[in-house]
């Protein structure tokens, strides 16, 4: 955001609430929205509308009694930083952030605004919040399970491609929860016959670096966490693995569909769509301090079947038996 535009915003939050009363005379909540994807990306728009309907469902409705402010950061942990700060200044209602550089770059940025989170891998552990059952702050949410799901990626790693023995775990180097994450997937490599080795990044540049020098020994495959770096650079992932003929498991649905292998994880749509009570109740006058951290209650299987015949894998029938959703 330019900073005259950022001016303006400012001139314009304190007119917020005069346009909510000409509005049926109803008052208008603002509420921040810092998310790490561009606008126009379909996983973006599958998150937003989730949410935005499920608010209508509980009577909220943008732009009536409800302004939706929404700063898109690229990943850039700059820039998430800034429009963490731009959104705090704006003092409105409530701040949901979208991963783990979005909520510590919010709670940098006040600790009165109250937070809702979503897709944090470790609350407590990131010292976001004092417990799951009593966070004590200004933030509560959502987060993305188990760090023991990194053993599940590695089997599924091995079941739909036999051949593997080892297994590169693509990760940003900046987020907390990756070493325990590598160590639960570590922990049970040498009973699959497999190696892990960490592929820890910084930036774009690194990525396609790191991935074609992985790449370069056979009987190779990826795993790719989470995170905001490697959210944005999705479909490039996906290239690459594409490129190098890599076998690889991703942590969220979106990577299969834009032509990853497989993905198994928590539904971030879901999430979203239960984020939404937890922003009713906040604007209702209930504090953070009280609402309980969730883990997901939906995960999904997902397989892509053209990229698995392109990389000449056949799928085992028990695998195909348990996914979701399988992609053509």
């Amino acid at each position: 955001m330019k900073r005259r535009e950022f001016i303006m915003l400012l001139g314009g939050a304190a007119a917020w609430p005069l346009a909510a009363r000409a509005q049926q005379g109803e008052r208008q909540r603002r509420v921040g929205v810092l998310t790490n994807l561009a606008e126009d990306d379909p996983e973006e728009r599958r998150r937003m509308a989730a949410l935005t309907q499920a608010l209508e469902r509980l009577g909220w409705h943008d732009r009536r009694n409800i302004q939706i402010e929404y700063q898109r950061t690229g990943g850039d942990a700059g820039s998430t930083r800034r429009h963490a700060a731009e959104l705090a200044a704006l003092a409105p209602d409530l701040i949901l952030g979208v991963g783990a550089a979005a909520t510590a770059s919010l709670q940098q940025a006040t600790r009165t605004v109250p937070i809702i989170f979503v897709s944090l891998p470790d609350a407590v552990g990131g010292g976001v919040v004092e417990s799951l059952s009593r966070p004590g702050g200004n933030a509560t949410g959502f987060t993305t399970g188990e760090y023991g799901i990194g053993a599940k990626w590695l089997e599924l790693l091995k079941e739909i491609a036999p051949r593997i023995t080892q297994a590169g775990v693509l990760r940003d180097a900046a987020v907390g929860s990756g070493p325990a994450q590598f160590a639960a997937i570590q922990a049970l490599a040498p009973s699959l016959g497999m190696e892990a080795s960490p592929i820890g990044v910084r930036d774009v540049g690194e990525i396609e670096r790191a991935v074609s020098a992985f790449a370069s020994s056979p009987n190779r495959g990826l795993i790719v966490t989470g995170s905001a770096l490697t959210t944005v650079h999705h479909d490039l992932i996906v290239k690459l693995a594409a490129r190098h003929n890599l076998p690889a498991v991703y942590f969220q649905r979106f990577y299969v569909a834009a032509g990853g292998l497989i993905s198994y994880g928590p539904d971030p749509v879901d999430q979203f769509r239960r984020a939404a009570s937890y922003v009713d109740r906040i604007l209702k006058g209930e504090k953070p301090a009280d609402l309980p951290v969730q883990a997901p209650t939906k995960y999904e299987l997902v397989i892509n079947l053209k990229t698995a015949k392109a990389l000449g894998l056949e799928i085992p029938p028990t695998l195909l038996a348990r996914a979701d959703e399988l992609i053509e």
